[in-house]
């Protein structure tokens, strides 16, 4: 079964990948087919902008597509501070990986160094009929004002994020310790991704 990612990110292609190949799922990627388009995601939410990616990259390749947004919030802050969908977009600027963890590092020293966030995110399967949408939050992690010198391409805030289950930042658990903490934060999406596809092969 084919299924396309509506995403540039490599290491979240090779993520997703990897753990639907058990299913007998083949998670292709837009940098695959060499197909780019210019979206507008101006969704109120992760939702909205998971579904206009999933249904613009169908359209331009028939393939069933899978869309993903994520927004984040942070408890510390007021609603009108809230990062939501733009978690690189600040201040009409688009913030590289380092430019990102310089960010957040800063505004979790303005708020005595630690500040409580969860991740929501949108997850949509198109294939040119009804839509299928899920929703799902990461809520058991701190930015702190202090970066692991360690990177992940892609996924910047790994280096400044930190999993109270285990006291480390997120960027340096062991292979075991990601996949324990994958499997606890994952089963459902990827059980939403197969039971999804499966219907929609009926």
């Amino acid at each position: 079964m084919e299924l396309l990612f509506a995403t540039t990110n490599p290491a979240k292609v090779k993520s997703y990948a990897e753990n639907l190949k058990k299913y007998d799922i083949q998670l292709k990627s837009i940098k695959d087919l060499n197909v780019k388009l210019d979206i507008d995601e101006n969704g109120k939410n992760s939702i909205e902008n998971a579904e206009i990616k999933a249904k613009a990259y169908y359209n331009a390749t028939k393939i069933p597509t899978l869309g993903m947004d994520v927004s984040l919030y942070i408890e510390e802050l007021p609603e009108e501070k809230q990062i939501g969908t733009h978690i690189r977009r600040i201040n009409g600027k688009y913030l590289t990986d380092e430019e990102a963890i310089e960010y957040y590092t800063n505004l979790a020293k303005e708020y005595g160094g630690k500040l409580t966030a969860k991740w929501v995110y949108g997850v949509v399967i198109y294939d040119g009929k009804e839509p299928k949408k899920y929703s799902y939050s990461k809520d058991n992690f701190y930015f702190i004002d202090k970066a692991s010198p360690k990177r992940n391409p892609g996924y910047p805030l790994d280096s400044i994020s930190i999993i109270p289950k285990f006291n480390k930042y997120l960027i340096e658990l062991t292979e075991e310790e990601k996949k324990l903490n994958q499997e606890e934060q994952n089963t459902d999406v990827f059980d939403f991704i197969v039971k999804s596809l499966e219907e929609k092969n009926k």
